[in-house]
């Protein structure tokens, strides 16, 4: 019984599990990228909006109006997204949580169609059908129904009671929603001409929903490991 004693005093402690700064976790490092895009965008594309002489404002003159509500409820779904995926501030508040996913939904679906609108009277009124700019629409076209398409079955799913369902499509709504962050971003950060942003716009739209779907698997992943490695450790205490 004493050498027992004896020799759990003197045996090395078992070291404590370490965790990751929170600020390391790949989630909360995937929303700082999406972070910089925003201040990218909003410094190398969006900048005309507090320059009144910048030369944007008179091409989109003729649709400003329309524009207006297209970007007040496009921007409002894009910068209140990544608080969707916050567990605890659904946790903490959930009805906060609820109320701001509303206005996503409305973001989407209202910034979306307009946004469609706005692309077709620029290819007929200012472009003449230009070929280039006709297929510019089509992938506009695809890229709002594909997006207002996973919000309505994040929406669905959601008022089934159906969480993890919800939290997958709005995951992929998500996706979709920063294909205009990151259009502008690729054709800046590598200064590619205004001739080539279709393929862009039709890469992105294609890839939106398998890199949801990847983000969700790496999760699910993690997930799944921790859970194992918790029961592990769980089983060797009790031992």
């Amino acid at each position: 019984m004493k050498a027992d004693l004896a020799a759990s005093l003197h045996s090395p402690a078992a070291p404590a599990p370490t965790q990751s700064p929170s600020w390391l976790r790949p989630k909360f490092l995937l929303f700082a990228f999406i972070g910089l895009m925003y201040a990218y965008v909003l410094w190398h594309n969006e900048s005309f909006l507090i320059n009144p002489t910048d030369p944007e404002w008179p091409h989109i003159a003729p649709f400003k109006w329309i524009l207006l509500p297209h970007g007040l409820a496009a921007a409002c779904a894009l910068f209140l997204g990544p608080f969707q995926f916050s567990e605890r501030l659904r946790r903490r508040f959930t009805k906060l949580h609820r109320v701001m996913g509303r206005f996503y939904v409305a973001g989407c679906l209202i910034g979306a169609p307009i946004g469609i609108y706005i692309q077709h009277w620029e290819t007929v009124h200012m472009y003449n059908n230009d070929p280039v700019q006709f297929s510019l629409t089509i992938a506009t076209v695809f890229d709002a129904a594909i997006w207002m398409f996973c919000t309505i079955m994040a929406l669905a799913f959601i008022l089934q009671r159906k969480v993890q369902l919800h939290r997958q499509w709005m995951t992929r709504s998500y996706a979709c929603a920063i294909i205009f962050l990151e259009v502008r971003l690729i054709a800046g950060v590598f200064n590619i001409d205004d001739k080539f942003t279709e393929i862009i716009v039709w890469s992105c739209v294609a890839a939106a929903v398998p890199l949801a779907d990847l983000v969700l698997h790496i999760q699910e992943t993690l997930r799944t490991r921790a859970a194992t490695a918790k029961a592990t450790r769980a089983v060797a205490q009790a031992g």
